[in-house]
This record gives structure tokens, C-alpha cells and sequence, in this order.
């Protein structure tokens, strides 16, 4: 079986990472978010973004799990943000807001306003909010 690299014009991306999810997601690891490496998380670092499949192999691959939650950026993805948001104590109200702006969203901007929610929250909780 042949297979062709994913092609961005005429593909539908699984996920809607561009470089504003990548930046983003640094900004939340910056601000502390935890990261617990499993399989089935999306992953980024200068090189490119990864899916962690197999984390035995990924793992040993990048020099072990401290090293992989170290080098590379967690992106989480929509139903990450939104279970992430509720761990947080972000009101469903807030996260019901993204949805009612007159402003027009495109593919990926739900997510990136979901990061924006979970970084006011780790910044509110770095000043000592609860």
C-alpha cells in the first residue's frame, strides 16, 4: 500500500493546529499546565507536530517520558480544552460565550478562544485567585 503525505489543500486535517494553536499551547505550558503523556495526544516542537500512537516507541524514540513532556508542546484538542476547562472551574457559560460573539469564527478559532479561556484561569491561580 502506498500512502501520500497529507496534503492541506485538499485534505481535511483532523485537528485544526496551526501555528497560533502551537504558540498558544507554549503560552499554556509556560503558565503551567500539566501534561500527562498518553497515547492519543497531539504533540508540537519546531520540527513539526506529532500524534503519539505508541508511547513505548515515541517514548524511546525521544529519549523517555520526562524528556518528551520537556521538549515537546501539548496541544489539546477541542474535547481536551473542554474537559481541561471544567477542571479548571471555567463556568460552561464562559465556554457558552465563545459561541454567541458576533464576531465570525473559522476552522480552529473555538479551540484557540478555549486556550485563551485556560490561560486567564493558570494566570489567575499563578496570582493566587482560586
Amino acid at each position: 500500500m502506498h500512502t501520500e503525505p497529507f496534503d492541506e489543500k485538499k485534505d481535511y486535517a483532523p485537528t485544526p493546529f496551526d501555528r497560533r494553536h502551537c504558540e498558544m499551547a507554549a503560552r499554556l505550558k509556560e503558565a503551567g499546565l500539566r501534561w500527562f503523556v498518553h497515547p492519543g495526544c497531539f504533540a508540537w516542537d519546531p520540527k513539526g507536530i506529532y500524534f503519539i500512537l505508541n508511547m513505548g516507541i515515541f517514548a524511546r524514540a525521544m529519549g523517555g517520558i520526562e524528556k518528551v513532556r520537556r521538549k515537546l508542546v501539548w496541544l489539546p484538542t477541542w474535547h481536551q480544552a473542554r474537559l481541561l476547562c471544567r477542571e479548571y472551574d471555567i463556568p460552561d457559560e464562559a465556554v457558552a460565550a465563545i459561541w454567541s460573539s458576533s464576531v465570525p469564527m473559522g476552522p480552529g478559532d473555538e479551540l484557540i478562544a478555549l486556550y485563551e479561556l485556560l490561560l486567564e484561569k493558570l494566570y489567575e491561580r499563578s496570582k493566587g485567585k482560586p
